[in-house]
């Protein structure tokens, strides 16, 4: 009997300890993938599923934006739009590694790349600045969303769709809202509009699903959300109330995910900040298992989601340029397993044990080896800003230029014995940054009130040696990304990066 008793209590701890290791476990394990610019070939983002698979993940939060080929709306496509068998034949693609791809359409702000169309500008908060709906505009406002939800939903299995809800930042801006947030406040103004959208994708059956940021700044009136809405807890790094009253967000009731991210401001083509992506894992994933949050979505920004509009009159668009750019997916292999560990694991991420773990197995490397590497990788992360670095103490342009040549010459010195190609991205990206870095100091001297036009000579020459290099740099881009993007992609992105320097020179060359 007493045996019988020990073997009951042994199982009884294994079962307990079974189900302990399940309630930690998020049940989405998630991956969002921004398309709004940096569009990939099926075979690129098929490929991109199967690593999302071997990693663990098993949902995708794809962004279509104008990748999502809409037949009754057909001016929001863009050139780099799928075909809808593509899109089932991914989904189906996905569905069959265990991953499940929910659609994210963004429902009232950044929706410029609708509301740039006459046809939607009645939809529109402001006539100039059109990143956002009125959320006034319930009538047209509602089809137009009824019409992208269903066919959304017509080529995807999930039960989730994703209707963004971020950013809002010119809510309560035009007379009409103006005079709804003096009657009943912003909170009211926003939840009423995103409660309508929420209704909407419910009548379809299906649940919805929400960035939580503007929720917890106008928190007033969240619990009128339907109670099958899902707020996403987006966190970069920052304090937990750092958009408003997390407590606020906790007491809804509603399910909730969080959101790290692996790209993000003020990461653009000249600066990654990996240190702050790894910290941003090891801290928020275990602080959002212990709140409870259900799921986990890392993020992962091609851009900012700020756009540039060009006219061709003062009233008629001509083209929207993204702010902002970043590297491509296809060089943040370690942050991605850095993310997965940090999801199968109940405890913080160790980063060093893992950037240590990860070298040997990737690339061969000894543990001073990998320390060397990582080290490169953290160097000098600060941005230039119109002749400033924004660091912590004051250093120069020319200071973080000769500590970024050091990491590359670091990055170059390392020879990794496999999966090269891999680590070759490394050192383009350190590479880009150091062409980037020199041009900021160039700029930096000729904006000083000391610059004669007899500096000028010296200077097309280093420019001309920059516009050099920076054409071997776009040779590289190209040999690394081929497979990741299209070809006018990587065209349109080595241009963007090298306006500047040819912009300057033309300027400057002119000066006899």
């Amino acid at each position: 009997m007493r045996k019988i008793h020990i073997i009951l209590l042994f199982l009884f701890g294994f079962w307990a300890n079974v189900s302990l290791g399940q309630d930690k476990q998020f049940q989405v394990r998630g991956f969002h993938l921004d398309m709004r610019i940096q569009v990939m070939p099926m075979p690129a983002l098929k490929a991109f599923a199967k690593k999302l698979h071997d990693e663990g993940i098993n949902t995708l939060i794809m962004e279509w934006e104008g990748t999502y080929p809409f037949v009754k709306h057909p001016l929001i496509p863009n050139r780099y739009a799928y075909t809808k068998v593509q899109v089932v034949d991914f989904v189906k693609y996905c569905n069959g590694l265990g991953i499940d791809v929910i659609p994210l359409q963004q429902s009232f702000g950044h929706v410029e790349y609708i509301l740039r169309n006459e046809r939607y500008k009645e939809l529109r908060e402001d006539q100039k600045d059109y990143s956002q709906v009125c959320p006034l505009q319930t009538t047209q406002d509602s089809l137009l969303f009824s019409d992208l939800y269903r066919e959304l939903a017509s080529t995807h299995t999930s039960k989730y769709i994703h209707i963004g809800g971020d950013e809002t930042y010119l809510l309560g801006h035009d007379a009409r809202c103006q005079k709804k947030v003096a009657e009943e406040g912003k909170s009211k103004l926003y939840i009423d509009y995103i409660r309508m959208l929420c209704n909407i994708v419910i009548k379809m059956g299906k649940t919805p699903v929400m960035w939580a940021d503007i929720a917890m700044k106008y928190p007033e009136a969240i619990k009128l959300l339907p109670k099958e809405t899902i707020l996403v807890d987006w966190n970069y790094g920052w304090s937990l109330s750092n958009f408003g009253d997390h407590q606020k967000l906790m007491e809804s009731g509603l399910q909730i995910w969080g959101a790290p991210s692996i790209r993000s401001y003020p990461d653009n083509y000249f600066l990654t900040q990996w240190e702050k992506h790894f910290n941003n894992i090891r801290t928020f994933v275990p602080t959002a298992r212990s709140l409870g949050y259900k799921g986990m979505v890392m993020t992962s920004w091609s851009t900012s989601g700020g756009y540039s509009a060009v006219f061709e009159t003062e009233d008629n668009i001509l083209d929207l340029y993204a702010i902002r750019h970043v590297y491509p997916i296809s060089g943040f292999n370690i942050l991605l397993a850095a993310y997965a560990e940090s999801i199968r694991s109940d405890k913080p991420l160790d980063i060093d044990a893992f950037i240590t773990a990860y070298c040997k197995k990737q690339y061969g490397f000894n543990a001073e080896q990998s320390a060397l590497f990582w080290k490169a990788l953290k160097t000098a992360p600060y941005q230039v800003d119109q002749g400033k670095a924004a660091s912590p103490k004051p250093l120069t342009v020319q200071q973080v230029l000769d500590s970024t040549k050091q990491a590359a010459r670091v990055l170059h010195a390392l020879t990794p014995s496999k999966n090269q190609q891999e680590f070759e991205h490394y050192r383009l990206m350190e590479d880009i940054r150091v062409h980037y870095l020199a041009y900021e100091e160039i700029e930096k001297r000729v904006n000083a009130p000391n610059f004669t036009p007899g500096q000028i000579p010296g200077v097309l020459v280093q420019l001309k040696n920059l516009m050099a290099e920076g054409d071997k740099l776009d040779q590289r881009f190209n040999a690394l990304n081929k497979d990741y993007l299209y070809p006018s992609e990587l065209s349109q992105e080595n241009e963007l990066r090298d306006s500047k320097t040819r912009l300057l020179y033309q300027r400057l060359s002119r000066i006899k």
